[in-house]
């Protein structure tokens, strides 16, 4: 599968190549295109075949090409395969963007431990998945591996406790690794995005009630929590934003391990950082869910 019926044009060995996974909308879909006009050859990661359609046709707007391919990132297997076939196909890897994750909306006394457990394994596990086979080839390359987390990596917020933990584990995951690989050459980068414009508000009121979400005892706090997250996503950041984030972070000589994608994320991030016993955190989220 790629942008075109044909086979990718012939590997450019001075062409940057960058792996971008959970493409099909949103961050994904705004990172690939914004890389390849930046000159990288973007190999763009789908799940659902079928699901590539916008992609294709923000990149024909673009006017670039890019190597779109399928790819469930819960699959350790898949996505080393993955992995070594680009690194074969065009001889290189130079950055990793780790995009793809699903959002999950609920509560630990209703939530079933399968879905917990899928949580788990789609936003965490699927970012090592694709990372750990990328390590040899980003260390060849002295490449950057990129992963989006999500305020939410800092902050715990109510009715995501799933959700926040697995974003959690990517940032400790990511923090513990940077100074490792940079020992050998890899930069580690998060990228922690607020709020961003996208269907995730309405999809949630369409998917159900609130007493299926999170039980008919939290469903008063719940609807409070859904009432506050519409009027947060209502100014919401515009996936752009967060894609020229991430495209400044693969071309700049130097860049932090943590950056965020607006001044709002950065205020967020850094209230919590400075709350050394909790209180102001969570004196803030809890007005989410009161009346």
């Amino acid at each position: 599968m790629t942008s075109e019926t044909t086979e990718p044009a012939e590997p450019d060995a001075q062409e940057p190549v960058v792996i971008v996974t959970g493409t099909s909308t949103g961050i994904g879909l705004a990172t690939a295109v914004s890389a390849a006009v930046a000159g990288w050859r973007v190999i763009a990661t789908v799940r659902r075949p079928g699901s590539e359609q916008e992609l294709l046709a923000a990149a024909g707007i673009a006017g670039v090409e890019l190597d779109v391919r399928l790819l469930d990132v819960t699959d350790a297997r898949a996505s080393a395969a993955l992995v070594a076939d680009v690194v074969s196909v065009y001889g290189r890897l130079d950055a990793v963007v780790n995009n793809a994750g699903a959002g999950h909306v609920g509560t630990l006394e209703t939530d079933t431990l399968e879905a917990i457990r899928e949580v788990m394994e789609v936003n965490y596990f699927g970012v090592v998945n694709v990372s750990k086979p990328s390590m040899e080839p980003l260390r060849a390359s002295r490449g950057i591996l990129i992963t989006v987390t999500s305020v939410g990596g800092i902050v715990g917020q109510p009715f995501n406790e799933s959700y926040c933990a697995a974003k959690f584990a990517v940032e400790g995951l990511m923090e513990s690794l940077h100074p490792v690989a940079a020992a050998v050459g890899v930069r580690v980068v998060v990228v922690e995005p607020g709020a961003v414009a996208t269907s995730f508000v309405a999809s949630v009121r369409a998917t159900s009630d609130a007493d299926s979400l999170a039980g008919a005892v939290y469903s008063e706090a719940f609807d409070h929590y859904i009432e506050r997250t519409g009027t947060s996503f209502a100014n919401a950041q515009q996936p752009q934003g967060v894609a020229d984030v991430i495209v400044s972070a693969m071309t700049a000589d130097a860049v932090p391990f943590r950056l965020q994608s607006s001044d709002g994320a950065t205020a967020f991030v850094g209230a919590k950082l400075r709350d050394l016993d909790g209180s102001v955190v969570t004196g803030l989220t809890s007005t989410w869910v009161a009346p």
